[in-house]
């Protein structure tokens, strides 16, 4: 687990391989029963923590301004990663389906114990965050963000997810 701080509150992430219950953690989201409330991500679609540090200024923007695009918090998290303009297809993208076994956790202003039951829900191994540049699916990556051969000669992976998160309301 690691715990950074963005735009004033911490951003506490866990990210686990081999998670067996991916359907029943979509279940309790989707029913707005999952306790506590976190933001379960496709950690494939993430080659490090930077975009994901941009997607949670974002979000924590939208807060400050009372203008939230989803439900919560969290699932606006998903929303402002995935750098697309429509939720559901943001959130079937970016987050967790029934079959996802590499899933990165990330709760706002989490406490040790809610972090304790977050890891408790998941049924899966806690790795470093170092592994997700590692375990990055480049090549859905790159489909999913429309990262074009010519533009990765110029920037990263990461560089491109993050500015297509910060520039998506602007086009």
């Amino acid at each position: 687990m690691k715990i950074l701080e963005v735009s004033g509150t911490t951003l506490s992430l866990a990210l686990f391989v081999d998670v067996t219950n991916s359907k029943e953690l979509l279940d309790l989201m989707q029913a707005g029963t999952l306790d506590p409330e976190v933001a379960l991500l496709n950690a494939s679609l993430i080659p490090d923590v930077f975009p994901l540090l941009a997607a949670a200024h974002k979000t924590l923007i939208a807060k400050s301004r009372d203008s939230l695009t989803t439900r919560t918090l969290h699932s606006e998290l998903v929303y402002n990663y995935s750098g697309s303009k429509h939720i559901s297809e943001s959130l079937k993208r970016c987050g967790i389906s029934d079959n996802t076994s590499y899933i990165l956790a990330a709760r706002f202003g989490a406490s040790a114990d809610e972090m304790t039951s977050i890891k408790g829900l998941i049924k899966g191994a806690e790795i470093g965050l170092e592994e997700l540049e590692v375990r990055a699916n480049q090549a859905q990556i790159q489909k999913h963000y429309k990262i074009s051969a010519p533009e990765l000669k110029i920037s990263s992976v990461s560089d491109a997810i993050t500015c297509r998160i910060a520039t998506r309301d602007a086009l």
